[in-house]
C-alpha cells in the first residue's frame, strides 16, 4: 500500500500572536500544546499538527511540538522525504528556542550556580534551556539514522550537548526557591528536567560496562536507578511531558528488557502507568497498542491480537502504527505456531513498510519453511528466492549494518551456495533472536507444542541418509531451543543436557558460531534458576570474555550486562581462561 507524504499538510488558520506579557505568553503556549496532545492521544494527528503550526514559528513550545510529531513520522516511515521534512523542522525548532535562551550565557550562570548563589534567569529562559535540549536530542537521533561515519559522529556530539545542558536544567531546578516553584509553568519545566535526566542515565545504564566506561569518559554517566526515579515521577506529574516520561518507561518495560534484557518485565508498573492514559484516551492508538503489548507479555495472545486489530481499526491516518501492530500479529501468532496468520502479517510488512525489508522478508521466508510444500505453494511462494532477496534488501544505520539483519543475511547465504540446503527452524530460531521464549514460556501448553515441533525437526535431522555440511549447526540450533524449552517447563537437568550439547560442539560447528556463546549465556541463566549464583557469574562471564566476531555479539552483551547486573556481579572475580563450563 503506498505511503502518503502529504497526510500532514495543512492550511494556517487565522491566528493572532499572543501580545501579553513572556510569563502569560508561556502560559498560553502550554495550554494551547496541551489541546494538540490531547488531539494526537486522541489520533487526530493532523488536527495536533495544524494547532501547532500557525505559532510554530513565534512559540517555541508550539516548535517542539510540532517538530516533534514530525519526527515520530519520520522514525516511523524511514522514509527519506520524512526525514527531510522533520529535520527541517527541528533545525526551525532550535532557532525559535535559540531566540528565547538566556543572551548572557548558561555558563555564567553556573558559575552563579557553583558558587551557591541564585541563578537569575527567567522562567522563559528556563524554559528554552529545556526546549532547546529537547530538541538537540531529538536532532541527534535523526542524525544517527543517515547513513555515514560523520553522522554518527555528529549525532554523538549532539547527544552530549543536550545531555550537558539536561544537567545544567537540573542545577536551575535544584536552585529555584519553593515561591518559585509555585509558578503554574514550573511544573512543566520539572517534568523536562525529569524525562530528560530520566532517559539519559536510563539509557545509558543499559550499556555494556567497556562502551559505558568510554560514554562516562565522555561526559555521560548513567544510573538506572536514578534513571527510573526520575522518568516516574515525571510520568506522575500534570506536566506537558508527563506521556514522554510514560512511553519512555513502557518502551523500557515492555520492549528493552525483553529484547536486550532477560526478559525479566515489571508488568505491574507498566500497567499502572498506563492506566490514566486508558481512562482519559480509551480509543487512542498508543494505548490500545500498549494495552496489547501487556496482554503479550502475560501470554494472553487471543485478548491481544483483538487488541492490536482494534488498534488499527481505531485510525488510518497514521498507518505506520498498523505496521507496528502487523509486527506484533506476526509474533502472537508465531507464538502459537499458527503460521499461515503469522505469514499474513508478514506479508503485509514486506509489502507496505520500509524500515527493515531484509528483516521482513528473512521472517516471511522463516514462516513459509514452517508449513508444509503444498501449502507453500498454493500461496504462491518460493522460500529459496525469499531467501536469495534478503542481503540485497540490507541498510545501513550510522555507517553499521543492523544487527539482526546482518544475521538474516547470514543465515539466508545458504540458499546462495553450490549446495542449498533448508533452514532448520528458521522462525522458532528468529523467535529466540526476539527474546520470544521468554514470552510464550508463559503458556506451557504451546511451549509443550514448540518442543514437539523441535522433537521432530531433531528426529529428521537424525535419520538424515546424506547430511549436509550445515548438519551439526542444525543440530546445535535445535538443541539450544529445546533446552529454552525445558527450562521454561521446569525440565532443569534435560535443559542443562541441551545446552551443554552445544557448549561441547565448540569446535566443530562451522557456520552458527554464534550458538556457543548464547547456550553458555542461556546455562549461566539456568543456574541462576537453580540458586548456584556464584556458577551463574562464571559461566556468563566466560561468555563474554572469551567469545568473539559472531553474530549479535552487541546483543548478548547487552544481554549479559542485564543479567550480571541483576546478581550483582560486577565486583566479582572474571575467570582467567577459556575454560566453558
Amino acid at each position: 500500500m503506498e505511503e502518503k507524504h502529504d497526510s500532514f499538510q495543512e492550511v494556517d488558520p487565522d491566528h493572532s500572536e499572543d501580545e501579553s506579557s513572556p510569563v502569560t505568553g508561556l502560559e498560553t503556549a502550554l495550554e494551547e500544546c496541551w489541546v494538540a496532545l490531547h488531539l494526537f492521544l486522541n489520533n487526530r494527528f493532523a488536527d495536533a499538527l495544524a494547532a501547532l503550526r500557525p505559532r510554530k514559528s513565534r512559540s517555541m513550545y508550539h516548535a517542539v511540538g510540532y517538530s516533534s510529531i514530525l519526527l515520530m513520522q519520520a522514525a516511523m516511515t524511514f522514509d527519506p522525504k520524512d526525514m527531510d521534512v522533520a529535520m527541517e523542522a527541528l533545525r526551525e525548532s532550535l532557532h525559535i528556542c535559540q531566540r528565547f535562551r538566556r543572551k548572557t550565557g548558561i555558563m555564567a550562570s553556573l558559575a552563579s550556580l557553583w558558587n551557591g548563589q541564585t541563578v537569575d534567569m527567567t522562567e522563559e529562559e528556563m524554559h528554552a534551556e529545556l526546549c532547546y535540549a529537547e530538541v538537540l536530542m531529538q536532532k541527534a537521533v535523526l542524525t544517527f539514522l543517515d547513513d555515514s561515519v560523520v553522522s554518527f559522529i555528529k549525532g554523538g556530539m549532539g547527544m552530549r550537548n543536550s545531555f550537558q545542558i539536561y544537567k545544567n536544567c537540573q542545577a536551575v531546578e535544584n536552585s529555584r526557591t519553593s515561591a518559585e516553584k509555585q509558578k503554574s509553568t514550573h511544573v512543566h519545566f520539572q517534568g523536562g528536567v525529569n524525562m530528560g535526566i530520566g532517559s539519559f542515565n536510563l539509557i545509558l545504564s543499559l550499556l555494556p560496562s567497556n562502551v559505558l566506561r568510554l560514554m562516562e569518559f565522555l561526559g555521560f554517566s548513567g544510573d538506572r536507578e536514578l534513571g527510573l526515579s526520575e522518568l516516574r515521577e515525571g510520568a506522575t506529574s500534570d506536566s506537558l511531558r508527563s506521556i514522554l516520561s510514560t512511553l519512555t518507561l513502557l518502551m523500557f518495560h515492555l520492549y528493552i528488557t525483553v529484547t536486550l534484557g532477560t526478559g525479566d518485565v515489571n508488568l505491574t508498573e507498566a500497567e499502572a502507568l498506563l492506566k490514566p492514559f486508558a481512562e482519559n484516551f480509551p480509543n487512542g492508538a498508543l494505548v490500545l497498542f500498549y494495552t496489547a503489548r501487556i496482554a503479550v507479555l502475560k501470554g494472553a495472545f487471543t485478548f491481544a491480537q483483538e487488541k492490536f486489530l482494534e488498534c488499527i481499526a481505531t485510525q488510518k491516518e497514521w498507518r505506520q502504527i498498523h505496521h507496528l501492530c502487523y509486527w506484533e500479529l506476526m509474533w502472537a501468532y508465531s507464538f502459537e505456531q499458527n503460521w499461515m496468520e503469522a505469514y499474513r502479517y508478514a506479508n503485509l510488512l514486506c509489502k507496505e513498510n520500509k524500515w527493515s525489508q531484509a528483516t521482513y522478508v528473512f521472517q516471511k521466508a522463516a514462516i513459509l519453511s514452517m508449513l508444509p510444500e503444498e501449502e507453500v505453494t498454493k500461496l504462491g511462494e518460493n522460500v529459496a528466492t525469499l531467501f536469495r532477496q534478503v542481503d540485497g534488501l540490507r541498510i545501513r544505520l550510522a555507517g553499521k549494518s543492523i544487527p539482526t539483519e546482518k544475521f538474516a543475511a547470514k543465515k539466508a547465504q545458504r540458499f546462495s551456495s553450490l549446495n542449498p540446503g533448508k533452514l532448520i527452524v528458521p522462525a522458532l530460531e528468529m523467535m529466540y533472536v526476539w527474546n520470544g521464549f521468554k514470552v510464550v514460556g508463559k503458556r506451557p501448553e504451546l511451549t509443550e507444542n514448540i518442543l514437539s515441533t523441535l522433537e521432530k525437526a531433531e528426529e529428521r535431522l537424525r535419520k538424515d541418509p546424506s547430511p549436509s555440511e550445515f548438519h551439526l549447526d542444525d543440530l546445535c540450533v535445535v538443541q539450544l531451543l529445546k533446552g529454552l524449552c525445558l527450562t521454561q517447563l521446569g525440565h532443569l537437568v534435560q535443559a542443562e543436557l541441551c545446552l551443554r550439547y552445544v557448549i561441547s560442539s565448540d569446535k566443530n560447528i562451522k557456520h552458527d558460531t554464534y550458538l556457543v556463546p548464547y547456550a553458555m549465556y542461556e546455562l549461566g541463566l539456568l543456574y541462576r534458576q537453580k540458586g548456584d549464583v556464584q556458577t551463574a557469574i562464571t559461566v556468563i562471564e566466560n561468555a563474554k570474555l572469551n567469545y568473539r566476531d559472531y553474530s549479535m555479539e552487541s546483543r548478548l552483551h547487552f544481554r549479559i550486562h542485564a543479567a550480571l547486573n541483576t546478581m550483582g556481579s560486577f565486583e566479582a572475580k572474571l575467570p582467567p581462561s577459556r575454560t566453558p563450563a
